[in-house]
């Protein structure tokens, strides 16, 4: 029986399990994938919670917000990717340590490749020497997987984010360039590709964007939203409206569930049953 289960706060909007009884399923393993809603300041909470996954009474474990830099310490080492993230989305157990993972990263661009790929087109820093232009809403978890999948694909990152600080320090790590936020309307950005990592527009605040409602996107760009709930964002809604490709990120949420799981049992899930689960 092998047990499964997402540490984060608050979990109630979680497709997680849904996604990993499929994979479960698909693969022909008994199992059972749990929520671990631990608060952002209950460390003790996730001492407890590794314990049980040292004694072997728990065999891998998602991380969400607001734990992804959190776990760190307590973990026993880190993969180089999870290294260089510096944040963790998956755990499991490596010759008795545990080991910190993040999957984000290439579960995004796998994703995003479906997206940029929509036009024909578009010219993107894979099919040519023009280097495209991305900006990365957010300096959390989530957006220094991204802003590590995009530098490394050969993408020009300007970070933009709510968080001054938290900002300047990713923006440092990887010599960024910081565009102000709220974006405002007298000078709006030019890029290729716009992608939120912040939780606004998260349901129940439906109504949010971290783009400015009256503010014309770049001719010929893309987004991408991190947020799945709601199946269509503000931000997501608006794009397509303007004539943009733009996608919510229940693709990415697919991939990285896929990836971690076959870190954590050997099995390379199908995907098809893990969209159907979620759709």
């Amino acid at each position: 029986m092998i047990h499964l289960g997402l540490i984060g706060y608050p979990l109630g909007h979680s497709l997680s399990p849904k996604i990993h009884h499929a994979a479960l399923e698909a693969c022909g393993l008994q199992g059972e994938y749990s929520l671990f809603p631990i608060a952002p300041d209950d460390l003790q909470g996730l001492r407890n919670l590794l314990t049980h996954m040292r004694n072997g009474e728990i065999h891998g474990l998602n991380v969400t917000i607001p734990h992804k830099q959190n776990v760190i310490p307590l973990l026993d080492e880190l993969t180089p990717t999870a290294q260089a993230i510096g944040a963790v989305n998956t755990i499991s157990m490596r010759d008795g340590k545990l080991t910190g993972d993040n999957t984000d990263a290439p579960g995004f661009l796998t994703d995003l490749g479906g997206l940029t790929g929509s036009r024909p087109d578009r010219k993107t820093a894979h099919q040519t020497s023009e280097v495209s232009k991305a900006l990365v809403v957010g300096a959390g978890g989530s957006a220094r997987a991204v802003v590590y999948a995009l530098t490394h694909a050969g993408w020009d990152v300007t970070l933009s984010a709510r968080r001054p600080e938290q900002a300047q320090a990713l923006a440092s790590e990887y010599h960024l360039p910081i565009y102000q936020f709220p974006i405002p309307d007298s000078q709006p950005p030019t890029f290729d590709l716009l992608v939120n990592t912040t939780p606004l527009g998260m349901s129940p605040n439906v109504g949010a964007s971290p783009w400015p409602e009256h503010l014309a996107f770049p001719k010929d760009a893309a987004v991408y939203d991190l947020v799945y709930n709601p199946r269509e964002t503000k931000l997501v809604r608006d794009a397509r409206a303007a004539g943009l490709p733009a996608r919510t990120g229940l693709g990415m949420l697919i991939e990285q569930a896929a990836l971690a799981f076959e870190i954590w049992t050997g099995h390379r899930p199908p995907r098809e049953p893990l969209s159907a689960a979620i759709y």
